[in-house]
């Protein structure tokens, strides 16, 4: 089975989609993680991240899976466990120059619809259930307004002690730029699957959330 979890930054898509998958005992896709891993095959393959010709190239070898061992999440780059390299600053800084390059995009959506063919999954994104996995069984759009979805930001920050705190109307207005740029790229804008279940997080807990998700995923299954 195939769960689709779409929406604007600050929805809170992947705490749902994580804990959604761990009560099904689906495996939870994490496609930040797998541009993270492309990021890591790049610097291996010592392709400058300003080049776009080099960087098409070397996408093509690259065999990025998912596995849950002992409940945490482990990715591997063609055999290889690259969990541990894949928060360090050298690859964040790759991995936003690799997802800019639609071959590599293309790479990893096929990666992704390949792990969703071999196991029941919950993928979560911007793009899932009008791309990735058209084909999905439940599809979910999750929002919430700018509003909360910037309180929510600001007291993360504030539990994390950032200094300087931003201002939350700041933190608003960039969430709001955000939308806009993710709703009007060219390339696999967000938008609101027509057969996505639309559900609106504002007033909700996470525990809520999750169990109309739960909810939908066992009329799917029994119907």
């Amino acid at each position: 089975m195939k769960i689709a979890i779409d929406g604007p930054a600050g929805a809170g898509k992947s705490t749902i989609a994580k804990k959604a998958a761990k009560e099904l005992g689906f495996i939870y896709v994490d496609t930040g993680a797998m541009y993270r891993a492309m990021a890591v095959h790049m610097l291996r393959s010592r392709v400058d991240a300003g080049d776009e010709a080099g960087i098409e190239n070397a996408c093509g070898s690259a065999d990025i899976s998912i596995a849950y061992e002992d409940g945490a999440q482990h990715v591997y780059l063609n055999g290889d466990d690259v969990t541990g390299l894949l928060r360090t600053e050298a690859v964040g800084d790759m991995a936003s120059r690799v997802s800019q390059v639609q071959k590599v995009r293309d790479r990893l959506v096929a990666l992704q619809q390949k792990l969703a063919s071999e196991q029941s999954v919950v993928m979560d994104g911007r793009d899932i259930g009008t791309v990735v996995l058209p084909d999905a069984e439940l599809k979910i759009y999750l929002t919430a307004s700018a509003h909360v979805r910037a309180m929510r930001r600001y007291l993360e920050l504030k539990e994390k002690g950032t200094d300087p705190l931003p201002d939350p109307e700041a933190i608003e207005a960039d969430i709001q730029e955000r939308d806009f740029r993710d709703m009007n790229r060219e390339h696999s804008p967000l938008r609101q699957a027509e057969d996505a279940y639309l559900l609106d997080s504002s007033e909700l807990t996470i525990d809520e959330v999750a169990g109309r998700i739960l909810a939908l995923a066992k009329e799917r299954t029994e119907a």
